[in-house]
């Protein structure tokens, strides 16, 4: 996946979603971005696709996604009119939670007491924050969202 993107303060639960899809999304709280002029900056200087509920915004940054919704689900509706491919990847890729790259966990490998072993079920660690991740009930939820 090549498109990159920014959500801004009002997308968290978004930003989770289209990392969950495999795609690099940066959230502007995490980054400690707020301002309108620091959040266009920030798009503008890692080349990500904007996405914001923020009309003025949206009119100020070139290629901005404007959303209009509130719910996560519409949310993703108009994500998917506006031409985002929206699907979860055989494989994870991203962190739902900072965005870091995803590592295979060896089956032999320990891993914390909430996570299913590795030898019986597919888990991942982040790259940047450590968490472990794996497809459960909470990838399914997400896959029935996708529109």
């Amino acid at each position: 996946m090549t498109e990159r993107f920014l959500c801004d303060a009002m997308l968290g639960k978004l930003a989770r979603y289209l990392r969950m899809c495999g795609y690099d999304t940066a959230y502007a709280l995490d980054r400690g971005v707020e301002t309108d002029a620091a959040v266009g900056d920030l798009a503008r200087h890692e080349s990500r696709t904007l996405v914001t509920r923020d009309a003025d915004l949206a009119a100020r940054t070139a290629g901005a996604i404007l959303l209009t919704e509130r719910d996560i689900e519409a949310q993703l509706r108009e994500l998917r009119a506006a031409g985002v491919s929206l699907s979860l990847p055989e494989t994870p890729r991203r962190c739902g939670r900072c965005n870091g790259a995803l590592t295979r966990v060896e089956p032999t490998a320990e891993t914390p007491e909430d996570a299913p072993d590795p030898a019986e079920t597919p888990v991942w660690r982040c790259e940047e924050c450590g968490g472990h991740f794996w497809k459960g009930s909470h990838w399914d939820d997400v896959r029935s969202r996708l529109p």
